[in-house]
C-alpha cells in the first residue's frame, strides 16, 4: 500500500470512530428521555405517585464512567465531588441500542427507576456495557419550624414516659410528663448550632464546656440536668427513636427527676451529618 492510500484509509478509520462515538452519545441522550418517560408513567412501570423527572448531571456521568473502569460507587461519588444522600447504579450488558436498554430497564428495574427520593442521573456507555447512576444530592432539612419540632419532641417524649421501659440493663418506671422551658431551649439551640456549624458531635463543647456548665452559664439554676444529642435525623420521630434505642439517652428521657426540657435542631449542609439535635433536661431549684 502506498502512503497516499494509507493516509486515505487512516482518515476513513478516524471518521468511522467519530461516527461510532456520536451514535453512542445519541443513544445515551435517548436513554435519558426513555427513563424519564418511565418515571412519568409512560410504560408498564407503575407507582402510587409519579416521581419527578431526573436531572442529567455531568458529575454522575463521571461516576458512571469510573464504575465502568472498576471503581466502587462510594469512591466514584467522592472523586466526582457529588455528595449523595441516596444513590444506586444499574449495569446493563448485551443491549445493542437504547431501545433495547430501555426495554430491559422496563422489564427488570422498575423499582430502581421509580425511586422517588432520587433526583439526578448520569449515564456512561462503552462498546460492551451501559452504566446508569441515579442519586439524590445531600440536602439536609427539617420541614418544621423550631417551635413545631420542639412540641413534637415533647409529645413523643411524654408518650414514651407513660410506660415503664428498659434502658440498657436498667429498668425505669413510668414518669410524669415534662414541660417545655425557654431557657433550656436556648441552651439546646446554642449547642446544636455549634455542633452543626463547626462539624463535630459531642456533649463536650468546643470551648471544653460540659452540659451542666452550659446550663448554668445560661442562668438556669438546677437540682438536676442532663443532655441528649443526635446527628442525622431530619424529623423529631427519628431523633426520639434514636434516643430511646441508646441506653444513656433513654435513661435521661425516662428519668423521673426531670420536670422540664428544651430541644432544638440546626441544619448545616457542609457538615458531616447535616442535621444536629440537642435536648436538655432540667429540674429547677
Amino acid at each position: 500500500m502506498d502512503l497516499q492510500n494509507a493516509g486515505r484509509l487512516a482518515v476513513r478509520v478516524i471518521a468511522a470512530v467519530l461516527i461510532a462515538l456520536s451514535c453512542g452519545a445519541l443513544a445515551a441522550d435517548d436513554l435519558y428521555d426513555a427513563i424519564n418517560r418511565l418515571r412519568a408513567g409512560q410504560g408498564t412501570c407503575t407507582a402510587a405517585q409519579k416521581p419527578a423527572a431526573l436531572t442529567r448531571q455531568s458529575a454522575l456521568e463521571r461516576v458512571a464512567r469510573d464504575l465502568a473502569r472498576g471503581y466502587t460507587l462510594p469512591d466514584s461519588l467522592k472523586e466526582s465531588g457529588y455528595r449523595a444522600s441516596a444513590s444506586l447504579f444499574i449495569n446493563i450488558s448485551g443491549a445493542d441500542s437504547s431501545d433495547e436498554a430501555a426495554t430491559l430497564l422496563e422489564k427488570q428495574y422498575c423499582k430502581q427507576i421509580l425511586a422517588a427520593e432520587l433526583a439526578d442521573i448520569g449515564i456512561y456507555q462503552d462498546a460492551r456495557q451501559l452504566w446508569i447512576v441515579m442519586a439524590a444530592p445531600f440536602a439536609p432539612r427539617v420541614s418544621l419550624s423550631s417551635e413545631a419540632a420542639a412540641r413534637q419532641v415533647l409529645d413523643l417524649v411524654n408518650k414514651a414516659r407513660t410506660a415503664s421501659r428498659r434502658c440498657g440493663d436498667k429498668m425505669f418506671n413510668a414518669a410524669p410528663p415534662l414541660r417545655l422551658n425557654a431557657v433550656l431551649a436556648n441552651v439546646s439551640r446554642e449547642h446544636a448550632e455549634d455542633m452543626a456549624h463547626f462539624n463535630y458531635f459531642s456533649h463536650l463543647g468546643r470551648d471544653g464546656s460540659k452540659p451542666a456548665e452550659r446550663v448554668l452559664r445560661m442562668g438556669y439554676k438546677f437540682r438536676a440536668t442532663g443532655e441528649n444529642i443526635a446527628a442525622g435525623p431530619s424529623t423529631p420521630d427519628g431523633a426520639v427513636a434514636g434516643w430511646i434505642k441508646s441506653p444513656p439517652h433513654c435513661a435521661n428521657l425516662m428519668n423521673s427527676t426531670f420536670t422540664e426540657m428544651g430541644v432544638a435542631f440546626s441544619v448545616e449542609r457542609n457538615s458531616e451529618f447535616g442535621v444536629y439535635w440537642t435536648q436538655v433536661f432540667g429540674t429547677p431549684r
